[in-house]
């Protein structure tokens, strides 16, 4: 059973830093994608970063220039560094990992105070 599960969320001002964990345990074959999403308070669910086994990355309008997606397929971890955060990033993070199906970590929460 492939559980992910994320760590380094917290309460941080508004202009710090945060670095965001996700490891995942069980047997994953050919990892294609990992990734962040995030969930704000009465909002859907929106894709943050995304990273592809050729190493490609992808970024919402939002974070671009202030997050950076990293990982290890290898190690089946992957990392969110986030800087110069806003309120508006005050949010649950969620982590995935997409093999044959998605896996999704339980949700991180980051609170950016102003």
């Amino acid at each position: 059973q492939v559980q992910l599960m994320e760590s380094g969320g917290g309460l941080v001002q508004a202009g710090g830093s945060l670095r965001l964990s996700c490891a995942a345990s069980g047997i994953i074959f050919r990892i294609n994608r990992m990734g962040w999403y995030r969930q704000a308070p009465g909002k859907g669910r929106e894709l943050v970063a995304t990273l592809t086994s050729g190493g490609n990355t992808n970024y919402a309008d939002s974070v671009k220039g202030r997050f950076t997606i990293s990982g290890d397929s290898a190690k089946k971890m992957v990392y969110l560094q986030m800087d110069s955060l806003k309120p508006e990033d005050t949010a649950v993070y969620y982590c995935y990992i997409t093999s044959l199906s998605t896996h999704w970590g339980q949700g991180t929460q980051v609170t950016v105070s102003s």
